[in-house]
């Protein structure tokens, strides 16, 4: 089993399922350059957001902790602590800040 993105109306397989570990994230490079951050939560559900931290402007959204607020998966940054909503992208501690949500699958 392979987790895929879809870009430009386009799955691109990232990697094997087997390379993700629950609870921990993992960076992908995108054809067109950008960053993925891809993470697998204890359920087995794949989350994928842009890895740019809008804050810092630092790559390092997959080295995030995984947590929950009120049901919601979210990841914090590893540099100044701001959550986001892995669903949406919608950041938790600055409602006017948000990254990008991929779609994303399991096959």
């Amino acid at each position: 089993m392979n987790i895929q993105l879809l870009v430009a109306d386009d799955w691109f397989a990232v990697c094997a399922r087997a390379r993700l570990t629950p609870g921990r994230g993992l960076a992908a490079l995108l054809p067109d350059g950008r960053q993925a951050a891809l993470f697998l939560d204890r359920e087995g559900r794949a989350y994928a957001i842009d890895n740019r931290d809008p804050f810092t402007g630092a790559a390092v959204l997959s080295r995030g902790l995984l947590g929950s607020a009120d049901g919601r998966p979210f990841v914090a940054s590893p540099l100044l602590k701001q959550r986001f909503d892995l669903e949406t992208g919608r950041c938790l501690d600055d409602e006017e800040v948000s990254v990008a949500v991929h779609p994303v699958r399991i096959a």
